[in-house]
């Protein structure tokens, strides 16, 4: 035995044992590997959050943008004229405001793409010739670039007698003079949701897909036995088997639209009726140059998605739960 194991005033104290013990080295090289990725996390997503949250308590504009770290704290003046802003509240049914355009486009869009979709995947759930083909398809406004699809859309709707869709109509002589689709106040809020639902519903055709090939066939085998026919089976078997998948869908899909901005930006920038948060919160930066109100907008829209984000996740424990 050692002289050191022998007289414990010559072992090493207790804090150094520990520092150089094999748990303590593997701590270590944790926190080494990970240090990296969570220094850029924080620089690109933690710290412009919290940089956000105190621009919208304080005034800033251009004039103070090289010393934005001592701008004027003006506590929530930013969210009351966010709020008393003419773009964001509710005017009347001529103009619902960029808080009732976007409850209403979200809801909209994303309960007719779950529709589109769960229609698409019913169909491709069906065994026939060349369904690989048709499911690839179905994918490619999905993954198409955003910026491709929606200046195609724009060429097709060009207000101009050249464009695709009013060439056509005047050809047949549904229409005597050109439309604006993307200028009509009613009409381009509607064409912005049918893209909506056009663009993502291969996503939630995946989704609702994937849970019909595993809804188990004994129950539909023991539905014909009761004589039922499809769309008996379809509202008491396929239906309630796809309920928390839908629920889960909708939920997730709602918070992507609520905050979506490049599909309404790239159509029609925001005007004609279809102005949303996102899109509000654009312009009062960078039109308007107000930072500090562009920020209160974002953390307003913040606040929205987080209640959606605690109502998918408890939709999504049940689900688990069952």
């Amino acid at each position: 035995m050692s002289v050191a194991a022998k007289d414990p005033r010559l072992r090493p104290p207790v804090s150094r044992r520990r520092w150089h013990s094999l748990e303590a080295r593997e701590a270590r090289l944790a926190w080494v590997l990970i240090a990296p990725t969570a220094l850029i996390v924080f620089g690109l997503i933690i710290f412009p959050a919290i940089f956000s949250i105190w621009i919208s308590f304080a005034h800033v504009t251009l004039g103070n943008l090289h010393d934005v770290f001592h701008a004027p704290f003006v506590g929530l003046e930013k969210y009351r004229r966010v709020f008393n802003d003419f773009a964001f509240k509710w005017q009347g049914f001529h103009s619902w405001g960029a808080a009732v355009t976007s409850i209403v486009y979200s809801f909209t869009a994303t309960s007719l793409t779950l529709l589109v979709g769960l229609i698409a995947s019913l169909l491709l759930n069906r065994p026939f010739r060349g369904r690989g083909l048709a499911r690839a398809v179905f994918l490619i406004p999905y993954v198409a670039p955003i910026v491709s699809v929606a200046f195609v859309w724009r060429w097709i709707l060009d207000p101009r007698p050249s464009g695709v869709l009013n060439d056509i109509l005047l050809k047949l002589g549904a229409i005597d003079l050109p439309i604006a689709y993307l200028a009509t106040r009613g009409l381009a809020l509607l064409i912005v949701i049918i893209f909506e639902a056009w663009r993502y519903f291969p996503f939630a055709m995946l989704m609702i897909l994937a849970r019909l090939q595993a809804v188990d066939k004994t129950l539909y085998e023991a539905a014909d036995v009761d004589g039922a026919n499809t769309w008996h089976k379809f509202l008491h078997v396929t239906l309630p088997e796809l309920r928390y998948v839908l629920g889960a869908l909708f939920l997730l899909r709602l918070i992507w639209t609520f905050n979506k901005f490049d599909d309404i930006f790239l159509l029609t920038g925001g005007g004609f009726g279809t102005n949303e948060l996102p899109v509000l919160t654009y312009q009062f930066s960078f039109k308007s140059f107000d930072f500090g109100k562009g920020a209160a907008t974002a953390m307003i829209l913040l606040v929205i998605l987080v209640v959606f984000l605690l109502i998918y996740a408890n939709t999504i424990m049940k689900g688990t739960d069952e």
